[in-house]
């Protein structure tokens, strides 16, 4: 079987669609050798994808560069299918919502979340626009859709009015560089950075979905009434519509107790999962939720919100407040600074559930979904089930 991926989320430094896209390729690859998987890009790959690729040396695996000048009007609607075309792929899987508008072959597509149609305020303009115009044609186009829960595939099927039979809720993992570090591993990337011993942790691009404001308010209550100083770590790029988020950052009571990081990569984030006090996701809306995950398998004491994506991906392994109060998150974080024992406990539970999830499996389950969408009847030599990354709820 020849897949085709979509490589264009791998053009930049990776985020949440891009470790996904990379992360699936490599697992699929290394799953299945018979067959061959491209992963086809309009431009130049980012650095971090073409080391790892040299570094992993899998022969089936392929990234595929058009080398184009510009991308304006014709990716989806031209460039990309007269490569399909040419290439003969068997398949094309579009990772990030998207597919060729003119194409004959079989396509599968991975709709992350709805925030852009069930939030549009909470997204640029343009984007919100191009979701709402483009998302219903995609998951029409498609033979079969992907979601990261079981959430997200509920309201797909309701806001689109999309069959439950054509779409299929396979799991995320957590990627394999993240486990817990040495104390003095953590130290040395902690100094360089300018984090202190005592700190909390936030992971994520600064847009207003992940619900930094909230955040801020519930530290700022902290440190006003307590005797507690905490530093808050804010590591991620900065996204969009955070000028609300930015105002409450020079708050006088906790502009000094704010670290921002910028963009870090697994190396750091590691370091920073395994000796944070806790990490904090007060997420309004996920489609699935890694960094939680991520942080588990770190080490790292979670707290998140109860949005209905996390409450898959995390389970009874975290704490668990309301997205939008201020108190609970307070109280949650305090509970944590306090409480030794119940920071270990955490630890312990958040550790042994991330390690339910695996890359291997969630490659096992879409390559199913190929079979299935292509009519192939013959598996490829699946794996053996050593690790289990649940999909559809039991």
């Amino acid at each position: 079987m020849r897949v085709g991926l979509d490589g264009y989320p791998l053009c930049e430094p990776l985020t949440g669609v891009g470790h996904y896209t990379f992360e699936l390729a490599r697992a699929l690859a290394r799953n299945y050798p018979s067959c061959q998987f491209e992963l086809i890009a309009p431009f130049q790959f980012d650095v971090s994808v073409l080391a790892q690729i040299q570094r992993e040396q899998l022969s089936n695996l392929k990234l595929i560069n058009l080398n184009l000048s510009s991308v304006r009007g014709r990716w989806w609607s031209l460039d990309l299918p007269r490569y399909i075309k040419r290439a003969a792929l068997d398949l094309f899987h579009g990772t990030n919502y998207e597919l060729p508008l003119w194409n004959r072959r079989c396509t599968v597509v991975t709709v992350h979340d709805l925030s852009s149609l069930c939030y549009p305020e909470l997204h640029r303009k343009q984007l919100a626009r191009r979701m709402r115009l483009r998302l219903p044609l995609t998951v029409r186009l498609a033979k079969a859709i992907i979601t990261p829960t079981a959430a997200v595939k509920q309201e797909l099927c309701t806001e689109l009015r999309v069959k439950p039979a054509k779409v299929t809720a396979i799991h995320e993992a957590p990627r394999e560089s993240f486990s817990p570090v040495s104390r003095e591993a953590a130290v040395r990337v902690r100094k360089r950075l300018g984090v202190e011993d005592d700190f909390l942790l936030f992971v994520g691009t600064l847009e207003p979905r992940k619900n930094l404001v909230t955040l801020l308010k519930a530290f700022a209550q902290i440190i006003r009434e307590t005797s507690l100083r905490p530093q808050l770590v804010v590591a991620g790029g900065e996204g969009w519509l955070m000028d609300e988020t930015f105002v409450i950052m020079k708050d006088a009571d906790i502009r000094e107790r704010l670290c921002l990081t910028g963009y870090l990569h697994d190396d750091d984030l590691r370091a920073l999962y395994s000796s944070c006090r806790a990490f904090i996701y007060p997420s309004l809306y996920e489609g699935f939720g890694l960094p939680p995950l991520e942080a588990m398998a770190a080490g790292a004491p979670v707290i998140a919100s109860r949005a209905k994506a996390l409450l898959e991906t995390v389970g009874d392994a975290a704490i668990l407040v309301d997205p939008l109060d201020v108190q609970g998150l307070a109280q949650a974080m305090m509970d944590l600074l306090r409480d030794e024992s119940r920071r270990v406990e955490l630890t312990k539970r958040g550790h042994a559930h991330a390690a339910k999830f695996s890359w291997a499996r969630t490659a096992e389950l879409t390559y199913e979904v190929y079979q299935r969408s292509a009519k192939i009847s013959q598996p490829a030599h699946p794996p053996q089930r050593s690790r289990v990354s649940p999909a559809e709820p039991d």
